[in-house]
This record gives structure tokens, C-alpha cells and sequence, in this order.
């Protein structure tokens, strides 16, 4: 601090003749950025015009909010508390069960889609354009899928949402397996190993800690999703909000919505412990 007390003063204009191009005004990036943020306001406003957004209605529409509000208090489950613990409890098993199995299946193939395992493109590239297709296809468009393959119920909602997320995830673990430390891999090709144990004691070890944290938040996620396709007949406590809605019970609505809020906190706060724990475990000195 003394030293930096006691040194000479900084001539700012000796800096700027120096350096004059380090303190000129970028005026060129200026105006990109200028017209970058103008074309996406007009994109914006463009929208709404093409839409034709009927803004007279936002009024009315909110007091029409402020009414349905008001119907839902207090919540009260209408006797009907046992079945909707009983459908929530399908609903995070279709969650649990969907993303499992959709991690089962990705995990082979995420393996062969990595650019450090296969570099043959040819062999590699069709893998990841088959994962870009499968999660392309939204889950509640796979509900309906397997809705109408194997019929109403919860097996049409595991089968959604592994069917979804076996894309998501396959792709999520390429990219893991690519970012891996290669000096692992290159320990195990050292001491003798072959393509097989590179990939079983060189890469593996690093990511499966990150994939179990990844599968954790999918199954956090799919809680919502699974909520979601119950809508359509999917199981869960879905189907149940879908026909307390079209009943006009608002006091079970929103009893249905608390519940899932009070699981989804749950499995958020246990989530995030586990991926906390993790993650710690992984960075811990060995």
C-alpha cells in the first residue's frame, strides 16, 4: 500500500497519445449493436401486430383472473385427499421411472456419439442426428404417441417421458464425455490399455458423477412434464386437475396445484442436495 501510495502520478494524455487506438470510441460495434437491438424491437412489435394481439381484453381478462383467484380460497381436496396423494405419488413415479429408463438407453449410445471415442464422422454424426430427432418431438406429443401404441395410463407416461428424454440426455452425455480431461485417457493408453478400458477407467470415472447430477435435475423437471401428460391421459394427477377444471372446482384446483408446488419444493430442495453432495464427492482430493 505504501508503495502504491509513494508512485508518481499516471499521465493519462502521454497514455492516450500512445495508445489512441486502445481509447478511441469502437463507433462500427456501436452501430452493429444499435442495430441489432433495433431489428429485434421491431421483430417484437412486428409480432404482436402480425398476431393481432386484442390488448382491449387484458383489462377484462384481469379481472376475470381476480375472480377464478378468489374462487380457489381456500384450497380443499372435497374429500377426495387419499386419491390425489395416490395419483401425485404416480406422478413422481412416472417422473423417476421415465427418466431412468430414458438414462438407460441414452447412456450407450451418448458413448458412441462423442467425437474422443468415435472419430470416425460417419459413424458418429448419424447418432447425434438421431438424438436431435427423438428431442425434437415434444413430450406431450409422445404421450400421445404411446397413448394410442399401449393405451391410457401411467406406462404411457413413463414410456413419454423416456422416449424424450432419451434424446435430451443422449446428447447431454456426448458432449460430457467430449469435455473430459483426455490425460486419463491417455494414462490408461500408456500403461498398455485398449480402446475398451480408455473408456472404462479413462472416461467413465470423470462423468458419471455429472450424469447422475444431470439425471437428477431431469427427474426434478420431469415432475412438471409428468403433471403435464396426465392431461391428456397419462396418469398422474394430471388427469385429476384436467377434470377439476372442467367441473369449475376451483377449490380442488387449487388444491391439486399446492400439492404439486409442495413436491416439486421437495424434490427440488433433495436434488439439489444430492447434486450438491456430488459434486463436492468430485472435487474432493483422492
Amino acid at each position: 500500500m505504501r508503495a502504491l501510495a509513494n508512485a508518481p502520478p499516471i499521465d493519462v494524455n502521454a497514455l492516450k497519445k500512445r495508445y489512441g487506438s486502445a481509447f478511441s470510441a469502437n463507433w462500427r460495434a456501436r452501430v452493429v449493436t444499435t442495430m441489432v437491438i433495433c431489428a429485434m424491437c421491431a421483430l417484437y412489435v412486428g409480432a404482436f401486430v402480425y398476431f393481432d394481439v386484442p390488448w382491449g381484453r387484458l383489462l377484462p381478462g384481469s379481472w376475470q383472473l381476480a375472480w377464478f383467484v378468489r374462487e380457489m380460497v381456500p384450497p380443499d381436496p372435497g374429500g377426495h385427499l387419499a386419491t390425489y396423494v395416490n395419483a401425485l405419488g404416480e406422478t413422481l413415479a412416472i417422473s423417476l421411472l421415465g427418466t431412468l429408463l430414458g438414462a438407460v438407453f441414452a447412456l450407450p449410445l451418448g458413448v458412441l456419439a462423442a467425437h474422443n471415442v468415435i472419430p470416425a464422422a460417419w459413424l458418429r454424426l448419424p447418432v447425434k442426428r438421431f438424438f436431435d430427432g427423438v428431442r425434437g418431438i415434444d413430450t406431450l406429443i409422445w404421450a400421445l404417441i404411446w397413448i394410442n401404441v399401449v393405451g391410457l395410463g401411467p406406462f404411457a407416461g413413463v414410456l413419454a417421458i423416456a422416449s424424450s428424454d432419451f434424446g435430451a440426455l443422449g446428447k447431454l452425455f456426448a458432449e460430457i464425455i467430449e469435455s473430459a480431461d483426455p490425460r486419463e485417457v491417455e494414462g490408461v493408453r500408456a500403461s498398455g490399455g485398449r480402446r475398451l478400458a480408455e473408456v472404462r477407467f479413462g472416461l467413465l470415472p470423470q462423468v458419471l458423477p455429472v450424469f447422475a447430477g444431470q439425471v437428477l435435475y431431469f427427474i426434478e423437471s420431469n415432475t412438471r412434464s409428468a403433471t403435464i401428460i396426465g392431461v391428456v391421459g397419462a396418469g398422474g394427477i394430471g388427469l385429476h386437475l384436467a377434470e377439476q377444471i372442467r367441473v369449475l372446482e376451483w377449490r380442488q384446483v387449487s388444491f391439486i396445484i399446492l400439492l404439486i408446488l409442495v413436491a416439486v419444493a421437495a424434490i427440488d430442495f433433495a436434488s439439489g442436495r444430492l447434486r450438491a453432495a456430488i459434486a463436492g464427492r468430485r472435487s474432493a482430493p483422492h
